[in-house]
């Protein structure tokens, strides 16, 4: 069977991440309900149950700022576009080793069956793109 391995691989990671995301669901739950009744001996139950909201809904908001500021900063890093041929190549194999990978090997049977194709292909990656802007 092809791929038998890897999709057994895939299963297990899989069956992995599920049991983990219901343990922490059920810790959370565990949590919540300590404050809820740690509150109750202090507050009124209706009280202790909207204290008990708001400090879940500010994790929440928390939570959600700190990844907005991660994807905005990632998404700053990744505006700035290499230059040269060499960085594009760079850049490649560090994001994406196997596509690298095989794209120099192609580039190498190309280079190999064709110089003068290699350098129309080499023109096309160190041309920068124009793109409009839509009104």
């Amino acid at each position: 069977m092809i791929g038998g391995g890897l999709a057994r691989t895939l299963v297990r990671k899989a069956v992995a991440a599920a049991v983990a995301a219901g343990a922490a669901l059920v810790a959370v739950i565990a949590f919540g309900a300590t404050i809820f009744y740690a509150l109750c001996l202090v507050v009124v139950p209706l009280a202790a149950a909207a204290i008990t909201f708001l400090l879940f809904a500010l994790a929440a908001l928390a939570v959600a700022v700190i990844f907005l500021r991660r994807d905005a900063a990632e998404e700053e890093e990744l505006e700035e576009e290499p230059a040269g041929l060499g960085q594009r190549a760079f850049m490649l194999f560090r994001e994406r080793p196997i596509l690298g990978t095989v794209a120099a090997l192609a580039g190498g049977w190309i280079f190999l069956r064709n110089p003068a194709l290699a350098s129309i292909v080499a023109a096309a990656f160190t041309e920068k793109t124009h793109s409009r802007r839509r009104r």
